[in-house]
This record gives C-alpha cells, structure tokens and sequence, in this order.
C-alpha cells in the first residue's frame, strides 16, 4: 500500500475547492497536490491559495507521472473527457455524479475501463455513505422487518439553481434517489413515470423562455413490484429537506433527520434546519472522500462503480423520457457484467 495518495483535481469550482481543502485539512493519508481547470487564470488563484501546483490542461495534470489519483469535478458535460483521461493513464478516478450525462458515454466509460482488466473509477453518489441511510440499508438487509412493499421519498430545495430546466429535476435533484433507493432495495428498476403536481405560482421559464414545472413526482418500479414515489419540489422557498420511508412487511422505516439542538425562546420552540445540500450532507462527503482514499491505496472501488453510473443514466434517460410523453416507460438494463459482480 502506498504512504501517501497523490491527488489531482480537475474542476476548481466550488465542490472542487471544497474537497481539496477536505483533503488537505485532514490528516488521512492522501494529498492534493494540483489542479487543473478550463479557466486557466482562476485556477492559478486556487493553486496559490492552496499552495498546490496548477497545471495547463486536465490530460497534463492527469499524466503526470507525480499524480497517482485524480477528482473529476468539473461541470458534466466534461466528465466523459477525463474520466478516460484517467483510465488511459490507469489512474483511479473519483467523479462527481454523474459519470457523464448521457448512458452513451456511461457505457464508453465501462467499455473503457474493462479493457484495462482494473477496477478505477468511482461515482459520486455521497448518500450512500450518510449515516442515516447506510441505518435503513442495515435494516432492510437484516431481514427483520420482512420485505419493503413501497418507498415514500422527497427532495426539496429552498431555491432553484440559475440554469435549471424542465429536465433539472430527474437528471441533477432525483438522480440522487435514482443510485441511492436502487442500492438501498438491492433490485434494479424495471418502470418509470413522472408526473407534475399543480405549478407553484413561485416557478417560471428557464433560460430560454420553456416552462419549468415544479413540483414533480417520479414513481419507479422495481423487479420485485416495489413501488416508489419521488417528490422533486425545487421552489420549496423554506428549507433543504430529503425525506425516506420505507414501508416493510412488518414495519416502517424512516430516514432520521440530522442532529440540531432545540432553543426555546420568546414563546417558541426553534430547531435549525439544513438551508442547502452542502451542509446536509457534510458528513457524507468527508466518510466518501475518505473511504475513496482507503479503497484507493488497497486497489480496490467500493462505492458507486462505472456501471452504477451507467445504470443511473439510462434509468435518468427513462424517467426523462416518461417526464416528456406523461406515459408510463419502461427501463431496460443490460446484464451486469461479471468484472462489475
């Protein structure tokens, strides 16, 4: 096992920025030693921030022989890029979700990293390591509570992103659900549908003057017939809130809200309540990131794979399309293969 992981992070925005400073502040056996990004100037600035090296271009970064692992968090459209990048070089690669944003470029990435006979590359779908979750995983696999019949769940923000769309909600809100219910249940999904509630009057056009519906709900099915229902309610003007339940043969598990302290005061009972994703899921990032680096350095991937990543999109591009028509779509998912079992 190597000493020290040597890391590269390609995309200096904000979750980029973010994990170097995870990484760095925290004694865990790995550094980030550089960056690279499209807007040159910029990551120079966080370079010298974080007193790392800046490199020209991301393929420069990532064949660097100094370079041992690499942190794709760039905006999607350029993950497909360096993630094979990465696999060319037979470097692991940790990507943020998703692997790419169509399963065409998914599967290139599969077939990619087959080829190479090693396993590199991990997707970042963090609720798979918050505590809560990993309590109902525990609790749906022990077998105690019998089967799980259906899945209530909600994602909800207090505002909407800038560039968001009518397609924002499965393919960047419920993409989450989509890789977490699917790990949770052990089952593949075999159906999906999404539906629109009433528009909340707090909702409008996208940048290109198309409607934007909000809330939304995705119902999937699984091979087993368990049912699942999705809210998507992005204009929640309130809070960042992710709910989950799940109804069992013989009980009810729900997923715990995070701990805060209570203030009573002026005649009332006050709770603080997570305000975005960043602050819900801290705990989360920090066990992933390290996880990633402990797998890492054995050689081995543990969390969301390629084919996890693959097998999100094309359930993302189902729902998508059932979102467009209002119909019912079924979800085709190839065999898994035996390099992913």
């Amino acid at each position: 096992m190597m000493a020290d992981l040597r890391i590269g992070v390609v995309g200096t925005g904000a979750i980029g920025r973010t994990h170097i400073e995870r990484i760095n502040t925290r004694p865990q056996g790995a550094k980030v030693i550089g960056c690279a990004d499209a807007n040159i100037d910029f990551c120079k600035s966080v370079a010298e921030k974080y007193d790392i090296r800046a490199y020209n271009s991301g393929e420069e970064m990532i064949n660097d022989p100094e370079i041992d692992a690499v942190i794709c968090t760039t905006i999607d459209a350029f993950h497909e890029q360096y993630v094979m990048a990465a696999i060319k070089a037979e470097k692991p690669v940790f990507c943020e979700k998703p692997l790419a944003p169509k399963a065409d470029a998914c599967k290139r990435i599969v077939d990619a990293e087959m080829a190479t006979g090693k396993h590199l590359v991990q997707v970042g779908f963090m609720r798979r390591y918050d505590a809560g979750y990993k309590q109902i995983k525990a609790a749906i696999d022990s077998g105690e509570y019998g089967a799980p019949l259906l899945l209530h769940c909600a994602h909800r923000n207090p505002s909407v992103a800038v560039d968001w769309t009518n397609s924002s909600a499965v393919e960047n809100s419920m993409i989450h659900e989509i890789d977490t219910l699917r790990w949770l249940v052990g089952e593949n999904y075999t159906s999906a549908e999404v539906r629109y509630g009433r528009d909340s009057r707090h909702t409008g056009n996208d940048a290109d003057g198309k409607f934007v519906h909000d809330p939304q709900i995705m119902i999937l099915t699984t091979e087993s017939g368990i049912r699942i229902d999705v809210e998507s309610y992005v204009h929640n003007c309130n809070n960042y809130e992710i709910r989950c339940e799940v109804v069992c043969e013989d009980a009810v598990l729900n997923l715990p809200e995070p701990p805060s302290i209570t203030v009573t005061a002026k005649g009332a009972k006050i709770r603080d309540i997570d305000k975005d994703w960043s602050t819900r899921f801290t705990d989360a990032y920090n066990e992933e990131i390290q996880q990633w680096i402990y797998t890492t350095k054995e050689g081995k991937v543990e969390g969301a794979t390629a084919w996890d990543g693959y097998v999100a999109q094309i359930t993302a591009l189902s729902a998508s399309k059932a979102r467009d028509t209002q119909t019912i779509v079924p979800i085709d998912i190839p065999e898994k293969p035996e390099f992913y079992k």
